[in-house]
């Protein structure tokens, strides 16, 4: 049943927080924007409300299987850890048991989100990269008229099935794991502080004489697990998109340190954080829907099978 808790809480946890996730993916890849409403103007003004959606149908389609991945594999590496540790699979863990089991989680949903992720960051930035520019030595006079929209660019990638397809063809199997190394570093060590700060809220949240928080509980420490473990990632995740942008057109960066350094040179420091509120800001919501979602899904099958 954690499998399929973790299922339900991810589709959940997308369908909240996809809007805010487009927003954060074009601050850390395009540097025109100057903050979080720029860009949501700048997105609006062009797209309308569907720019904020663009690359969604595979992330709904994908998350269940991933987020059950996440999950189960959580539960499952605990689990034989405390029978290995301490003969029972129900004995309480230790703090390095939950961050051991986090990590695990982390590394395993790697090897089946980088893909999706690589066509979800394309399909979010391609209006940036695909739009023509406004000014310049072959631009149209003033007086011409306007080219119709029959001539306007198509856009390279028509949907997130397309996308993989296209990368796969011009790029091979490496194109569809592009920026995986940088998932890794993210994953891993943000899930570890995801399920351990997650595990220690609870337990500081649970009122005394019971052995589970409430609604409540579940709540705050959810989506105070979610902050945290994105304050964790958004490092790594900045670095993660620019790999995984880069490959429509020529290419910037040679790989994961490449990039690091060049973004830090170009840009700054402070490169490496952007988009990290609105990470934050998304991560809280997000995960209360995810975590509460999953908790309900547990007790509601236990009560059933008891």
């Amino acid at each position: 049943m954690d499998f399929v808790a973790g299922a339900l809480g991810g589709v959940c946890g997308v369908a909240v927080g996809y809007p805010l996730d487009t927003v954060k993916v074009r601050i850390q890849t395009e540097p025109k924007y100057t903050g979080i409403w720029h860009c949501i103007r700048d997105t609006y003004r062009q797209e309308q409300v569907w720019g904020f959606y663009r690359g969604l149908s595979l992330p709904v389609c994908t998350v269940s299987l991933v987020s059950s991945v996440s999950f189960g594999t959580y539960h499952h590496c605990l689990a034989h850890i405390c029978q290995l540790r301490y003969g029972s699979a129900d004995a309480k863990p230790a703090k390095t048991d939950i961050t051991l089991s986090g990590f695990a989680s982390g590394l395993v949903r790697v090897f089946l989100t980088s893909p999706t992720e690589v066509a979800k960051v394309r399909l979010q930035t391609q209006t940036q990269q695909q739009r023509p520019s406004a000014s310049g030595p072959s631009a149209a006079p003033p007086m011409c008229p306007a080219p119709p929209a029959s001539l306007a660019p198509e856009p390279k990638y028509r949907g997130p099935l397309h996308c993989l397809a296209t990368v796969a063809q011009e790029e091979g199997l490496r194109g569809l794991y592009k920026g995986s190394s940088a998932l890794l570093f993210r994953d891993g060590h943000s899930f570890a502080t995801y399920f351990l700060s997650y595990a220690i809220l609870c337990e500081w949240l649970t009122p005394a004489g019971r052995n589970q928080p409430d609604v409540l509980g579940v709540l705050v420490a959810g989506g105070c697990a979610g902050v945290l473990a994105w304050a964790v990632a958004t490092p790594m995740d900045v670095i993660k998109s620019r790999l995984q942008a880069d490959g429509q057109g020529q290419q910037r960066y040679r790989g994961l340190l490449h990039c690091m350094v060049s973004s830090v040179r170009e840009e700054g420091p402070r490169v490496l954080f952007k988009g990290l509120s609105l990470n934050c800001c998304r991560a809280f919501p997000v995960n209360m829907v995810v975590f509460v979602t999953y908790e309900a899904v547990l007790r509601l099958t236990r009560g059933l099978l008891t």
